[in-house]
């Protein structure tokens, strides 16, 4: 006869109370505990004056998140030379007005941004499993899959005329420039979220514009292709987000995901890209909100990042 092995209950209640305890602290402790990264970058000319940006990314603003509101308030007072949002602000179809609230400090400041595919698609519904399975199977978004069917439409625009009418910089698809307090010009080129297949790298080629103190690269989503691309093209830095940084971690060992292809050690903080026989900066944000229906974080808490960009050795 077959041995049948059963859990002891109490080993068994345990266990349940461990994972209770566990998606507890993910979505009541964790995903509420925002961060300031913190990040030095040797990538300015020599002898250019240190800049100091302030990088914002996947907000997924749901109406009443009062203290992610009142912590992105706050980082206006880092005085941040320029601002870079790299998209996902929404994941509600009525957050665009608290999304305007919280940024509306940092919207005082020299600032661009690209948008993210839940910039202008609502959330759905999903298996978590199904990051696991899209690793596996190599396919992201609709890198891959069918196209969305169904999807819920949001308010973009509303989004896009408030920050150009603040002064932001609308990098989809274009270049644009800053020009700082300091006198510095900065000269961005952005693409359209990778993710859903939106980028036009053509429509931008060819890499820095030398007239700029300095170029730097901005994307939502951190795909090989637009990295190569950018990388290959001289720009000596790259920001993204998107990858919420694994969102759900393993402790010691990091992500599982990135919900695109670039590799999971590079899901979130500062490392390199090479490709052309060139290398450039990569950063990616682990971004500060959750989709909706997923709000939990574990071993990756919410953040944005102040990066002071400084001289590179002559």
């Amino acid at each position: 006869m077959r041995a049948r092995y059963r859990i002891p209950l109490k080993t068994a209640v345990g266990l349940t109370a461990f994972g209770a305890a566990c998606v507890g602290y993910a979505a009541g402790v964790e995903a509420r505990s925002f961060r300031l990264r913190r990040v030095s970058v040797p990538v300015l000319p020599p002898g250019m004056h240190p800049l100091r940006v302030l990088q914002v990314s996947d907000i997924h603003m749901v109406c009443g998140q009062r203290k992610k509101q009142r912590w992105l308030r706050e980082l206006a007072a880092l005085r941040p030379d320029f601002v870079i949002n790299t998209g996902d602000n929404l994941s509600d179809t009525e957050g665009v007005p608290e999304v305007l609230d919280a940024l509306g400090p940092l919207m005082e400041y020299p600032g661009a941004y690209v948008f993210g595919s839940n910039d202008y698609y609502g959330p759905k519904p999903r298996n978590p499993a199904k990051y696991l399975r899209e690793k596996a199977s190599g396919r992201h978004g609709l890198n891959g899959n069918a196209p969305a069917v169904g999807a819920i439409h949001n308010p973009w625009e509303e989004l896009r005329d408030a920050f150009d009418a603040a002064g932001w910089v609308g990098l989809t698809n274009t270049r644009g420039r800053l020009k700082l307090d300091g006198g510095q010009e900065i000269a961005l080129t952005g693409l359209d979220d990778p993710h859903i297949k939106r980028d036009r790298y053509g429509e931008v080629a060819g890499g820095p514009e030398e007239d700029a103190d300095f170029s730097l690269a901005v994307v939502h989503a951190p795909y090989l292709r637009v990295l190569d691309a950018f990388t290959a093209d001289r720009y000596p830095l790259i920001l993204a987000g998107h990858t919420h940084g694994g969102q759900l971690c393993v402790p010691f060992y990091g992500a599982l995901v990135t919900n695109c292809d670039l590799d999971t050690e590079r899901v979130k903080g500062l490392s390199t890209h090479r490709a052309g026989g060139h290398e450039s900066y990569l950063h990616v944000s682990a971004g500060c909100g959750t989709n909706r229906y997923t709000p939990v974080r574990f071993a990756c808490p919410p953040e944005a990042t102040l990066l002071t960009l400084h001289p590179r050795e002559s």
